[in-house]
C-alpha cells in the first residue's frame, strides 16, 4: 500500500461520506470506510469532483502579464495618460513599459504618435485587448525596426509606420530578445483554482516555446496548439493539440488557404481550431470545413458570435464550440453599448449549442479574461455584466452543466464530463462543502486542495 492516499468523508456524485483511495495516480477505489493507509486527508463531507481544465488559455502572455500596466479599467484617456505615465516614473533608465488590455473606448485608435506624446523618453508597447494587435511608441519602434519592416507592420499613406504592429507576436520577441516570464505563479494560480489541465492555444508555439513550457514544469496538464509543425515528446511531457488557425475580420484569408491550412492538420493527424469571434470569421470557417471536410475534434475558438442558422451547421459538422463564458461578465457593459441589440443574443452562446447538440467546453482565454474557471461557471449560469445587466439570457445554462463545461477530458472538448470513479485518473479537485452550496455562489476561495496524478499541487485545508 506504498504511495497510497485516502481522503476521507467526501462527496462524490452527490452521496456523502465516501471515501477515496489513490494509488500510482489513479483513482484506486471508491467506497465506504477504507481500509486506513499512512497518508489520509480528510474532506470533512466537501465535494469531491475531477480536475478542472482550461481548454484555451494563454500561458506565456498570461505570466508576462505580471510585469505589465492593466489597461482594462481605463476610461479615457486622462487615465491612459496617469497609467503609462506612472509606469514610465517607476521603470528604470533604458527599460521597456509593457501595457495590456487597450481598447479604442479608451482613446480611440492608438498609433506611435498617440504614445510618444505620453511616453516619449522610454520604449512602450502596448497590447490591444482582443491580443491581435500591439502598438509601439517611437523609441521602440526605432529599436526593433532593422531594414524593410514585415507586412504586418502597419504604414501610413506615406509609407511610414504607424506603429501598430498586427499578430507580430513572435517577430517582436525574436526582435527584442526578451526572456520568457517566469510560469511558477501561473501554474500556482491555476492550482488554486482547482485546475488540473491546460490546453494553450497559442498559434505561435514552436518547439522551443515548447521546450520551455516543459521546463517550467507546471503542475497542471499540458496540450500544445501551434500553427506550425510540433511533435510531441515520447514523455508524455505535453499532448499535441490542434492545428491553430488564426482569423482576423479586417484580413480573411481566401477559401483556398483555409482549406490548404486544414489539409496540412490532416497530413499531419491533426485536428483543426479556428480563432471565430465575428461572424464573419465563422462564416468563411464554415465553408472551409464544408470544402475540406471536418472531422471529430475540429473546434470553433471563441464562438464570439454564432448567428442562428450557423448553428445547424456546426451541428451537422460535428465542430466543437470552445467559448468563454467570463467575458459576458467582464466585458458585456461594453458589448450592451456597442453591439446591435439584434446581434446580442449571438454573443457566446452556450445553452442554444447544447440543445442543438453541439459539443461545447468552456475556458478563460486568459490572460484576456480572468484565469478563475469559476468566475466563468457564474457567468454561464447568470449571464450578467458587471453592472449586473442581462445579456443574452436565454444562453444560461443551470450551475451543474455550467462546471460540466470544465470537466471534459483535453483532448475531448465538449465530451462527457470525467467523474471521479475507480481507474480514472487522480486528478481532482476538492471543495470545502458539497457541491449543491458550492454552485450556489461559484467560487476559487472554496477550493480546500487540488491533486495530479494523486500529488497535492495546492492545500488550503
Amino acid at each position: 500500500m506504498a504511495g497510497a492516499m485516502v481522503i476521507r468523508n467526501v462527496e462524490v456524485d452527490g452521496r456523502g461520506g465516501v471515501d477515496v483511495r489513490l494509488e500510482g495516480g489513479r483513482i484506486a477505489e471508491v467506497g465506504a470506510g477504507l481500509a486506513r493507509v499512512a497518508n489520509e486527508v480528510d474532506g470533512r463531507g466537501g465535494a469531491l469532483i475531477p480536475g478542472l481544465v482550461d481548454h484555451h488559455i494563454h500561458l506565456l502572455a498570461l505570466a508576462a502579464r505580471a510585469g505589465s500596466a492593466a489597461l482594462e479599467g481605463v476610461a479615457d484617456r486622462a487615465g491612459l495618460a496617469a497609467v503609462l505615465a506612472a509606469a514610465a516614473a517607476a521603470a528604470p533608465t533604458g527599460g521597456w513599459l509593457r501595457a495590456t488590455g487597450y481598447h479604442e473606448r479608451i482613446a480611440g485608435d492608438l498609433d506611435r504618435r498617440v504614445l510618444d506624446a505620453i511616453v516619449p523618453d522610454k520604449p512602450l508597447r502596448v497590447q490591444h485587448q482582443t491580443g491581435s494587435l500591439w502598438v509601439l511608441n517611437s523609441l521602440a519602434l526605432a529599436a526593433v525596426l532593422d531594414g524593410e519592416p514585415p507586412p504586418f507592420v502597419e504604414r501610413d499613406a506615406s509609407g511610414a509606420p504607424t506603429g501598430r504592429i498586427w499578430r507580430g507576436d513572435a517577430w517582436l520577441r525574436a526582435r527584442l530578445g526578451s526572456h520568457p516570464p517566469d510560469l511558477g505563479p501561473v501554474g500556482r494560480t491555476l492550482a488554486a483554482c482547482g485546475v488540473t489541465a491546460v490546453t494553450d492555444a497559442s498559434a505561435t508555439t514552436d518547439a522551443s516555446a515548447a521546450a520551455y513550457l516543459v521546463a517550467a514544469r507546471l503542475p497542471q496538464r499540458l496540450t500544445l496548439m501551434s500553427h506550425g509543425p510540433l511533435v510531441a515528446p515520447d514523455d508524455g511531457a505535453f499532448a499535441m493539440g490542434p492545428l491553430k488557425i488564426l482569423l482576423d475580420d479586417h484580413a480573411l484569408p481566401d477559401l483556398d488557404a483555409m482549406t490548404a491550412d486544414i489539409a496540412r492538420a490532416r497530413a499531419e493527424g491533426r485536428a483543426v481550431a479556428v480563432h471565430c469571434v465575428t461572424a464573419g470569421e465563422l462564416a468563411i470557417t464554415l465553408a472551409a470545413f464544408e470544402a475540406a471536410g471536418a472531422r471529430p475534434g475540429d473546434r470553433i475558438e471563441h464562438g464570439g458570435v454564432i448567428p442562428p442558422d450557423a448553428i445547424p451547421t456546426l451541428r451537422d459538422l460535428r465542430l466543437t464550440v470552445v467559448t468563454q463564458p467570463a467575458f459576458v461578465f467582464e466585458r458585456g457593459d461594453r458589448y450592451l453599448a456597442e453591439v446591435d441589440p439584434a446581434e446580442q443574443n449571438d454573443l457566446y452562446r452556450c445553452a442554444s449549442l447544447i440543445a442543438a447538440g453541439v459539443p461545447v467546453a468552456a475556458s478563460s482565454d486568459a490572460p484576456y479574461a480572468s484565469p478563475d474557471p469559476w468566475s466563468g461557471i457564474a457567468a454561464a449560469v447568470r449571464r450578467r455584466t458587471r453592472a449586473g445587466l442581462p445579456i443574452g439570457e436565454a444562453e444560461r445554462v443551470d450551475p451543474a452543466a455550467a462546471l460540466a463545461l470544465y470537466l471534459a477530458d483535453p483532448a475531448d472538448p465538449g465530451g462527457p464530463p470525467r467523474r471521479v470513479t475507480r481507474g480514472a485518473a487522480a486528478d481532482l479537485c476538492l471543495l470545502d462543502a458539497p457541491l449543491s452550496e458550492i454552485l450556489g455562489d461559484p467560487q476559487a476561495g472554496r477550493v480546500g486542495m487540488t491533486l495530479v496524478a494523486g500529488q497535492v499541487v495546492h492545500a488550503a485545508l
